[in-house]
């Protein structure tokens, strides 16, 4: 599959696909070790050629396309592409549709560059994964081994991935980019958050305590008693695009 390459000062190669259209645009952020070929950024590109709405997908570092190695990112650093995607290869007001670990990556997008920011849908949003979801569940002795050995294998929930590599970097890391512990979270946009019930990997408390947090109060949470973690079922990604709808409409009509 063809796609374009934004190379950035050093030397990193994000590899993006993007379709220009009418504003606002629509910015997709996808999981942690997904990437812009899964089944939610396809649809969304579909939807969005169908409306001539502006459209961009990419991968972060270590993901698909890009350059670099899986093990050696992090939320800073994932964070940091997603923002050079944005201040480079996109124009005027966006929404970010964020997917699990790219629902943290675009409420960190939204405090970073909240004057480019019309509104924002999160998907499984995991925000502070690493911390609640991860490194809290780990019993003592594999958190002994992880700092000892630096990586650990997480298996998958799904049938015939392999397992994650979790490395003591990304728990770290991720440290200087926690949200759901602070007092609020400055974020003034209309705000959508969709999230399956059935989700092993995410609980759907987490998007709760999102909501809370957000100064918007134009905040709205779609809860889908049999929904799992990937909401890539039609009936889901339905439900995705009504939300992204109406949310490009409330922007162009301001």
């Amino acid at each position: 599959m063809s796609y374009s390459i934004l190379n950035l000062p050093d030397g990193a190669r994000i590899a993006y696909h993007r379709y220009p259209g009418a504003g606002p645009g629509v910015m997709f952020c996808g999981g942690f070790s997904s990437d812009m070929t899964g089944t939610k950024a396809m649809r969304l590109d579909d939807w969005c050629r169908q409306r001539s709405q502006a459209f961009l997908r990419f991968d972060y570092q270590g993901h698909g396309a890009s350059s670099g190695h899986f093990e050696d990112g992090a939320i800073g650093s994932w964070t940091t592409d997603a923002l050079a995607v944005l201040d480079q290869l996109t124009a005027g007001p966006q929404i970010i549709v964020g997917s699990s670990m790219g629902g943290w990556i675009m409420l960190l997008l939204a405090l970073a560059r909240p004057e480019r920011i019309a509104g924002l849908v999160g998907v499984a949003c995991a925000a502070d994964f690493t911390e609640s979801m991860l490194w809290a569940q780990l019993d003592a002795a594999t958190q002994a081994r992880l700092r000892q050995d630096g990586v650990i294998y997480v298996p998958s929930c799904y049938e015939g991935e392999d397992p994650y590599p979790i490395t003591l970097r990304l728990i770290e890391e991720a440290r200087q980019h926690l949200l759901l512990e602070r007092d609020g979270l400055p974020i003034h946009c209309p705000v959508r958050l969709l999230h399956g019930m059935r989700d092993p990997d995410v609980p759907w408390q987490n998007s709760v305590r999102v909501a809370e947090k957000l100064a918007s109060e134009d905040v709205r949470l779609l809860l889908v008693k049999d929904g799992e973690h990937r909401m890539s079922r039609d009936s889901d990604l339905k439900l995705l695009l009504e939300l992204l709808a109406g949310l490009i409409e409330q922007a162009q009509n301001r």
